[in-house]
């Protein structure tokens, strides 16, 4: 299963998204339901991409996630190349969907 970083303060984001080209923010609430459903799926998924790093945020440890990044709801799922957004999902992922997204993304990246 995927390595998961907990990113507990917005610096430790900021350095996250810098030191990795390729990124990937989990963005939860321990309350949510949902999020401890699409986590280790989430995990699963992203083994396929070994370049990819996730990270996780608890959005109660972390509240200004939510201006940063434009957060609503829980889950975000966040992904990032050079500390730029290039796809989002929130609430209900379609892990089928999201599998063809990263994908694509993936082999643009890989293309470079």
């Amino acid at each position: 299963m995927k390595k998961l970083e907990e990113l507990t303060s917005m610096n430790m984001i900021e350095d996250f998204l810098k030191n990795h080209e390729l990124s990937f923010l989990y963005v939860s609430r321990e309350d949510c339901g949902v999020c401890h459903a699409v986590l280790p799926k989430l995990r699963e998924l992203l083994d396929k991409f070994p370049l990819i790093h996730l990270g996780h945020i608890n959005a109660y440890e972390v509240e200004e996630i939510a201006a940063k990044f434009s957060i609503f709801t829980v889950p975000v799922l966040l992904l990032f190349i050079d500390g730029k957004e290039v796809l989002r999902d929130a609430r209900f992922v379609h892990f089928d969907e999201l599998e063809k997204r990263i994908e694509k993304i993936y082999e643009m990246y890989n293309q470079q």
